[in-house]
Formats: structure tokens, C-alpha cells, sequence
């Protein structure tokens, strides 16, 4: 089954929210024009657009695969995503801990550091003071 580049573009669109998508739209080259196409399709359309799993559980399970493949650049924006489709931070502090139980302690805690520092830009008072490793302080 085909899924159309509009299709994946609304589901997207929902996931992430309209600014995230605009600024990658806008940020398209000629050169990542084919790429952008394929993840809109097979991400958003075919894999995220499915009845299998709710956007919550989609949602836990992104944040487990990033987490277990430490990609940091993309946490902030599922943490997002994950806030979106109505997790907690709680929830989203145990699907990390579960995942570093088999992913990785230090893969769990650059996720947990990066949700505390995304649930705080988000004003989460679950989020506290969230510590900035590059500058060794506590925000406050």
C-alpha cells in the first residue's frame, strides 16, 4: 500500500506541530528534496499514520529508539511530540529508565537530561532545575 506525500504530510503535521514542519520545509535543498519526500511518505504516512498503535504508544516507542541509539538531536522534538499525545513527565521518565535498563545507563542519562532540559522550556514544574553539563551549574 502507497501512502501519499499528503497523507504523510498531515500526519506530520499533527505529531510535531506546524513550526517544526515549516522550518524543515523551508530548510529543503535540492540535494535533501528526495530524503524529505521518503521520510513524509514512510515515517509519517505509512509507519505513524497506521491504526496499529495510539500516537501515545508511538510516542513511547520513539523515545525508547532514540534513546537506545543516543540520538540526542532528536529527543527534544519527540519529547515534544510525546507532551503533545499526553504523556506526563513522569511517563516519559519511566519509558527512559526502562530503556536504560536495556539500552544503557549512559544513554539514558543523556536522554533524561535532554527531557528535563525540553519539559523546562515547556514549563513543566516536574521538570525542576534542570543541570547544564557544559557550564557545570543548575539552572534555575
Amino acid at each position: 500500500m502507497t501512502h501519499s506525500y499528503d497523507d504523510g504530510m498531515a500526519v506530520r503535521r499533527e505529531v510535531l506541530g506546524d513550526e517544526h514542519v515549516d522550518r524543515a520545509v523551508a530548510a529543503t535543498t535540492e540535494f535533501t528534496s528526495a530524503f524529505q519526500d521518503y521520510i513524509t511518505r514512510a515515517a509519517w504516512g505509512a509507519v505513524w499514520g497506521r491504526d496499529g498503535l495510539d500516537r501515545r504508544t508511538r510516542s513511547c516507542v520513539t523515545l525508547a529508539v532514540l534513546t537506545a541509539l543516543g540520538c540526542e538531536n532528536e529527543l527534544p522534538m519527540h519529547v515534544r511530540a510525546a507532551v503533545h499525545h499526553g504523556l506526563s513527565a513522569a511517563e516519559i521518565g519511566e519509558v527512559l529508565l526502562q530503556t536504560g535498563v536495556y539500552a544503557g545507563v549512559p544513554r539514558a542519562n543523556a536522554a533524561f537530561a535532554i527531557a528535563q532540559r525540553t519539559l523546562a522550556e515547556l514549563g513543566d514544574p516536574a521538570a525542576g532545575r534542570a543541570f547544564l553539563p557544559t557550564s557545570d551549574r543548575w539552572d534555575s
